[in-house]
């Protein structure tokens, strides 16, 4: 398991040349996805969060992300609305990344995202495939997921 926290990083990115430029993986795809996971989680529900959350998002993602998750598309005004509730109920997270691959811009995972409210636990499966640009933002992602059993 890896939850080590790095910050994304602003710039424009949103071009298709990023896939010439360096990745921003590193050796290591894993740490790479649990940080920009646990990283966009923290920063969203920091204690001095007076900060916008359009400004939190766009410094973890490009202006052209588009996220499809089980079917349902969801372009850069949808995912900062979605940011909301987030804030609000203020959960708990934990990823565990099981297997991770990158080729180029392009990186695969499958992790389990540990989630902890006032009132329940739950674990889901996550199958990602996504697009970063250079600066570490995403770009793109397809995540198929499925709720698992928590262990009590």
């Amino acid at each position: 398991m890896t939850t080590a926290n790095t910050g994304g990083s602003s710039g424009s990115g949103s071009d298709d040349s990023s896939a010439s430029a360096k990745p921003p993986f590193g050796d290591d795809p894993k740490k790479f996805i649990a940080d920009f996971i646990t990283s966009f989680h923290e920063a969203l529900l920091r204690d001095d969060a007076a900060e916008d959350p359009e400004r939190v998002f766009d410094r973890f993602h490009t202006p052209d992300i588009v996220q499809t998750a089980d079917g349902h598309r969801m372009d850069r005004a949808k995912l900062i609305a979605h940011t909301r509730p987030v804030r609000k109920t203020r959960p708990g997270n934990r990823v565990e990344v099981h297997e991770a691959q990158a080729d180029g811009d392009r990186l695969a995972a499958r992790y389990t995202l540990h989630v902890e409210t006032r009132k329940k636990s739950l674990a889901i499966e996550v199958y990602f495939f996504g697009r970063f640009a250079a600066d570490g933002r995403m770009r793109r992602s397809h995540m198929l997921t499925r709720t698992l059993e928590e262990a009590a």
